[in-house]
């Protein structure tokens, strides 16, 4: 169950890619990120502020340090992509695959299988197939590197926190401190006009209740299951999907070398994960 709601959240996250893109060629970025994580801590206290209280100051602080993390990972991201190419972006972030287990391995000793490495070197060597690693700008290629560290540390922390704390206020306090953090840069940039227009709304809308307030809790509370390597391995399903997404509603076409970065990459996920390589046979069954 928790396998089959991670995949669900990659899908989220792939489909969005391209809501986001064309709300953010007619509204600002970070007046659009802050609006969006705004409207995923407005859905998450609804519930979730009388949870709060129970977090106490070790919680509060776990939940700004999810926040702040997550904020860093799509701001730098986006920023990386302006001074980049989306090749170069893509195969980068895609790198918290290695970044996760090697963090969690230096931080707290979290010691992977063999059969998980194996995962990872399949889904990097897919990634590159799929991004094509063409060499961007080092101004640029830095900066996603730096989101993709901070992607992989948040997965990391998330394994640390995820069984100490209320998983529902955990989340509510990291979108409100994303939330805050792009508020202060929209501000500071006279960059904060009121959302007009389906485009933007849609957008908002959408990323903000599913690929924010329910990613983020659904991972917070898959992660009480599944180790912090093999998240971030299924979430490299993310690629894949965002591949697809452009392929039917944005007429991107990936060729025969993109498709065989998508099936490797989803062989890497089944040998690393037993329970992702026993739904591909059922499915494969069904077909």
């Amino acid at each position: 169950m928790a396998l089959i709601a991670l995949i669900a959240v990659t899908a989220v996250w792939g489909v969005t890619f391209v809501q986001v893109k064309d709300a953010v060629e007619v509204y600002p970025l970070f007046a659009f990120l802050a609006v969006r994580y705004a409207i995923a801590a407005a859905v998450l206290g609804v519930g979730g502020v009388p949870r709060v209280r129970t977090l106490g100051r070790s919680g509060l602080a776990a939940g700004a340090v999810l926040g702040v993390l997550g904020a860093l990972g799509i701001g730098l991201q986006t920023a990386g992509l302006e001074r980049t190419t989306v090749s170069s972006t893509g195969f980068i972030t895609g790198l918290y695959v290695v970044l996760t287990p090697l963090f969690g391995l230096a931080l707290f000793r979290t010691r992977v299988g063999v059969e998980v490495w194996a995962g990872v070197a399949l889904s990097v060597a897919g990634l590159g197939m799929l991004s094509g690693v063409h060499v961007g700008s080092t101004t640029g290629d830095a900066l996603v590197l730096v989101s993709t560290s901070a992607q992989a540390l948040q997965i990391v922390m998330v394994e640390r926190f995820a069984r100490r704390f209320d998983a529902v206020a955990l989340t509510l306090v990291a979108m409100a401190t994303s939330s805050a953090g792009f508020l202060v840069l929209a501000l500071a940039r006279g960059e904060l006009p009121i959302p007009h227009g389906w485009t933007v709304w849609g957008a908002l809308l959408v990323t903000g209740i599913f690929a924010s307030a329910l990613s983020v809790l659904i991972q917070v509370w898959a992660q009480r299951r599944i180790s912090a390597a093999r998240i971030a391995l299924v979430f490299a399903l993310e690629t894949v999907f965002a591949g697809l997404f452009g392929y039917w509603l944005s007429g991107d076409r990936l060729g025969w070398l993109g498709w065989g970065g998508c099936g490797t990459i989803l062989a890497g996920i089944a040998l690393a994960e037993p329970a992702a390589a026993d739904l591909l046979r059922r499915l494969v069954r069904r077909v």
